[in-house]
């Protein structure tokens, strides 16, 4: 059997709008992709909470993740499956541990799956992203920027 034509290419606007849906669903997992100082890369699911325009994540503070995003302030996500996706180049914009922020904690506990909070160790990263795209099919890879220097494009 041939492989079926791909759905007409979104505008921008819809993928904007398809973006900010998928990044606000509950319980959602991320891909996160990080690199030590050495270029050793590391890639974990965790799961996301978009918070007032941030990637939420939680994890161990010791963590390869949390010691590679402290030490280089960046990180790249993978949220979707690969026919959907978006992804984000991130800078961390702070690490605090779960019991400090209690908006924060509230936040992610109501978006994520889980609830860190009371878990010694624990840390919330607030990640600002700086870059995202999204793309279904090859042609939606022009036009895959929707957001740029944090702005979302028009």
């Amino acid at each position: 059997m041939p492989p079926s034509d791909p759905p007409p290419a979104r505008d921008r606007a819809t993928r904007q709008t398809d973006a900010r849906a998928l990044l606000a669903t509950p319980e959602i997992d991320v891909w996160v992709a990080t690199a030590s100082a050495a270029g050793v890369p590391h890639l974990v699911p965790v799961s996301l909470a978009w918070v007032g325009e941030r990637v939420v994540i939680a994890v161990e503070g010791g963590s390869i993740t949390a010691r590679n995003l402290t030490a280089s302030g960046v990180a790249r996500l993978g949220v979707g499956p690969t026919r959907d996706v978006v992804m984000i180049d991130a800078v961390l914009d702070r690490s605090v541990p779960v019991d400090e922020d209690p908006a924060l904690g509230e936040a992610y506990a109501g978006r994520a799956d889980w609830d860190p909070r009371g878990l010694a160790g624990y840390v919330f990263l607030v990640l600002r992203p700086e870059r995202i795209q999204a793309w279904r099919e090859s042609n939606e890879m022009a036009g895959r920027t929707i957001l740029r220097a944090g702005a979302w494009l028009s």
